[in-house]
């Protein structure tokens, strides 16, 4: 059997006025994310992740900011695509890990929901889904509440 891992990173700004997509879920929330696509944060990091450790490229290569089809595009969408690629390799799932660091509102409640959703997507089973929430403790941009970063880490196997 060979094993793979992958890291995935990703970034969005926060603005007024904006629904506020994580791990596939509406969060309540005054602000939102700044993107091409619904801004899904930590599914963006979660595909790239993917796509990392299978030697794929990346989410920008798969589904480019300059590419219509992909705006306001459902994220889910977008992780249900990359797992299909993978699955094309050969590729299964076996764990993912995601760390979300957002200053404001607070999102620990919506874990839960965001690894039973996720896992759905995946079509893999949730105990094999971690999600964390954290702050910054007010430092830098995600402490000022001026976005948000996610890191996500997978492995894959074959």
């Amino acid at each position: 059997m060979e094993y793979r891992s992958g890291l995935g990173y990703d970034v969005h700004a926060l603005a007024e006025g904006l629904p506020m997509w994580l791990c596939g879920l509406q969060v309540p929330s005054d602000r939102g994310f700044v993107a091409h696509s619904d801004g899904d944060v930590a599914i963006h990091a979660l595909c790239d992740a993917l796509l990392g450790a299978a030697a794929l490229g990346d989410i920008g290569h798969h589904f480019p900011d300059t590419d219509d089809t992909w705006k306001g595009v459902d994220s889910k969408l977008l992780l249900s695509k990359v797992v299909a690629l993978l699955s094309g390799k050969g590729y299964a799932i076996a764990n993912v890990d995601i760390t979300i660091a957002l200053q404001a509102p607070k999102i620990g409640f919506l874990v839960p929901q965001m690894r039973e959703t996720l896992a759905g997507v995946m079509g893999i089973d949730p105990d094999k889904v971690s999600v964390k929430a954290t702050t910054t403790e007010r430092l830098g941009f995600v402490g000022r509440g001026e976005g948000c970063e996610v890191w996500a880490i997978v492995m894959i196997y074959k």
